[in-house]
């Protein structure tokens, strides 16, 4: 990437601390609206540069990179929000902690990275506001299960009778949570819906077997309807069910296993469905019976069919049609 400076900037509620890189100058502008204009003046001033020849980078904070990002992007200004666990990793050994190390620390990874590092594009509206309907519905699913686990509890604490208002205030409460679930589910349907080409998708990944109207929801919307992820094995990688060997000369032969960093979430809903179709007659029952006879690791297998279901998705999207069980016509 061919630009004049590159700015590491370490994102607080209330601060940007910002670091120049090859210029070693180092302030402090506001995390506001009002100090975003102050943070490129200062810039260029230092710099005699104009607008377009800066390259910001900091780490995605959520609502405190946020609204950073949106002034910068508006303002044409190219940017960059990098994984904190990417700058952890590409620094090596660091004694001592400030936001001023942190912020050289950022403009050194982006400099080292200049070659290869893509510019940040901000997700459409729509990405955005269902990004947000499932935080929401995965806080009240954890908000869901904590009032049953506390029913569960007094059930296995105290004798029938003993504390039926408690009960029957959480049983209220997982009604109530039970129609909040059903509403954001119902949104995100109509958010869908209102794009022919999102509608399409999520109706054609749900044609493959395993795979239901939740997994199908969280998969169009990670991947940003198969954008911002476009093929089977970047996203086994990015879900963690990707197998990665680890060997070293003749002498290491460790096991082929997942890497731990990965979207957690989507592994454990990836990882019911697999349960769910093993369940079910036809091939993936078949082929997992059949491996485990074979002495195979139970979990290793669940993993390989865990991947054929997020192949299968790709392929029907990049095909356009429906999946065909080709297995249920066997003679």
């Amino acid at each position: 990437m061919k630009k004049k400076c590159f700015i590491g900037i370490d994102v607080s509620k209330e601060t940007l601390d910002t670091y120049i890189h090859g210029a070693n100058h180092y302030f402090v502008a506001p995390n506001s609206t009002s100090g975003f204009p102050f943070l490129l003046e200062e810039c260029c001033k230092s710099l005699g540069c104009k607008f377009s020849e800066l390259f910001f980078c900091f780490e995605n904070t959520g609502r405190y990179s946020r609204q950073l990002a949106a002034f910068l992007s508006e303002s044409g200004i190219t940017f960059t929000m990098a994984p904190a666990m990417d700058i952890k990793k590409s620094l090596g050994l660091k004694r001592g902690k400030s936001d001023r190390i942190d912020a050289k620390a950022i403009a050194l990874y982006a400099w080292q990275k200049r070659d290869s590092i893509e510019p940040t594009v901000l997700n459409s509206g729509m990405v955005a506001q269902l990004r947000q309907l499932l935080t929401l519905r995965d806080k009240l699913i954890r908000h869901r299960t904590s009032y049953k686990n506390a029913i569960k509890d007094l059930q296995d604490t105290f004798f029938e009778g003993e504390t039926e208002f408690l009960k029957e205030s959480q049983v209220r409460m997982i009604a109530h949570l039970n129609q909040e679930i059903e509403l954001a589910e119902g949104q995100i349907e109509q958010i869908i819906a209102n794009s022919e080409n999102w509608k399409n998708n999520y109706h054609l990944i749900q044609s493959v077997r395993g795979i239901g109207p939740v997994l199908a929801k969280y998969l169009i919307i990670y991947t940003e309807n198969f954008n911002r992820i476009d093929n089977a094995k970047s996203f086994a990688c990015y879900a963690g069910i990707a197998p990665f060997e680890y060997s070293s000369g003749s002498s290491i032969k460790g096991r082929t296993r997942v890497h731990p960093f990965a979207n957690r979430h989507l592994k454990s809903l990836l990882n019911i469905a697999a349960m769910g179709a093993i369940q079910l007659q036809g091939e993936y029952k078949t082929y997992y019976q059949r491996r485990t006879l074979e002495g195979k690791n139970k979990m290793s297998t669940l993993n390989i069919i865990r991947n054929k279901l997020v192949s299968r998705v790709f392929a029907v999207v990049k095909r356009q049609t429906r999946y065909v069980d080709l297995g249920k016509f066997a003679a």
